[in-house]
């Protein structure tokens, strides 16, 4: 998109999105708006597969109704949106969630974290990375398989029972169901960030210039506590992640 058009002119769009009456050239615009993003979003992807060998998933960019309902059901202006091309990378737990966030940051210097972990959305949780480039912002969401399969199903509920469930909204009882998953989910990454904080416990212990027998021990009981701690998370997180999986399974009918 030319770099004439002002974000006074997209936003008098995003307005008109929102209330509804728009035209043939309205849609065009946005399309035109919409495919503005492809270039930065390939430089991302293409950028996170050279560097830290993951593959993304993700869109260039947001379907045009998704945008719409966006604009109607939060206050927030069209060039305000900073989803509207996206991709998302899946770790396996916290450690390799804040290793990846952390290479993202340095990777892209006009960057900004956004932790849904401290305040998840609806019981959403994740951590969320706002890279601009070319002046066009995407969105890489970073999230643990739990992270990732408890959205799963709240998209499944959501297609399937209320798109409200999404939201915060919808059935009391699918409401508890996922709040309840998620406060699991927070329990195992408090565990796991216990696990963090007694490695680096260690790391800090093994500078010590004069390692004496009192401090040897102490470094000796944290590693056995950390190998116990890690078993157990090992297990909890595998039934975390069945219980969740069958339930979208029961929702699919299989």
């Amino acid at each position: 998109m030319e770099s004439s058009i002002s974000k006074t002119k997209i936003d008098h769009l995003g307005d008109r999105l929102r209330k509804g009456n728009i035209t043939d050239d309205d849609l065009r615009f946005l399309d035109e708006y919409r495919r503005s993003f492809a270039d930065s979003y390939e430089h991302i992807v293409h950028t996170i597969r050279q560097q830290l060998a993951l593959e993304p998933t993700g869109r260039p960019a947001k379907s045009t109704t998704s945008i719409r309902e966006k604009l109607r059901r939060e206050s927030i202006r069209l060039t305000q949106i900073q989803d509207i091309s996206g991709c998302r990378l899946v770790v396996s737990e916290i450690a390799a969630q804040e290793r990846v966030v952390a290479s993202l940051a340095q990777m892209f210097s006009e960057s900004t974290v956004s932790d849904r972990r401290q305040k998840p959305s609806n019981g959403y949780r994740a951590i969320h990375i706002i890279v601009s480039v070319n002046r066009r912002a995407v969105e890489i969401q970073v999230r643990t398989a739990l992270q990732h399969v408890w959205a799963e199903l709240s998209e499944k509920l959501s297609d399937l029972i209320d798109p409200a469930v999404k939201y915060g909204g919808g059935d009391p009882q699918v409401k508890e169901l996922l709040s309840e998953a998620s406060l699991t989910i927070a329990q195992q990454e408090r565990n796991e960030s216990r696990i963090l904080d007694l490695q680096r416990s260690v790391k800090t212990m093994l500078l010590n210039v004069s390692l004496t027998e009192e401090l040897r021990v102490d470094i000796i009981n944290t590693q056995i506590e950390i190998a116990s701690v890690e078993a157990n998370i090992a297990t909890a997180r595998e039934n975390d992640l069945n219980v969740l999986r069958r339930a979208i399974q029961r929702l699919e009918g299989k």
